[in-house]
């Protein structure tokens, strides 16, 4: 994986490409000068946790042929007030139709989380990390 991060406006607004040239931007928090023209690291962060355990999750559903056909994942994430400010805890709520079978999609989760998530995997074990699934409301 190569990935290339530019400074693209000045003070904090970059730009991070991967080689398929898909980009993304990441910027400060206005409370130190950012712009509010990008995602903050922390969120992009918490955010590839969702996703990385979505696409597990997805696949794991497809091949027990569950029709996905509504799908959301609602991310809470806790930080400490500290220097650094790391995660203290991540909650995830994953909805899904009505069609699809609860069990299985607790099952695909705590899969995902456990067993097959790079991201999940790569996060410091001291980050309480907790799942719920519902139905969509």
């Amino acid at each position: 994986m190569k990935l290339d991060l530019k400074l693209i406006e000045s003070p904090f607004v970059l730009e991070v490409r991967n080689e398929s040239g898909i980009s993304i931007k990441i910027d400060a928090t206005e409370k130190i000068g950012g712009k509010n023209k990008g995602m903050r690291p922390m969120e992009l962060l918490a955010s590839s946790l969702a996703g990385c355990m979505s696409i597990d999750i997805l696949l794991i559903l497809q091949k027990q042929r569950q029709e996905v056909t509504f799908y959301e994942v609602t991310i809470d994430a806790n930080r400490k007030d500290a220097v650094p400010a790391v995660f203290e805890s991540i909650y995830l709520v994953f909805s899904f139709n009505r069609e699809v079978d609860l069990e299985k999609a607790e099952a695909a989760v705590k899969l995902s989380h456990e067993k097959y998530c790079s991201v999940s995997a790569s996060l410091n074990p001291q980050i309480s990390i907790q799942t719920e699934v519902k139905y969509q409301s």
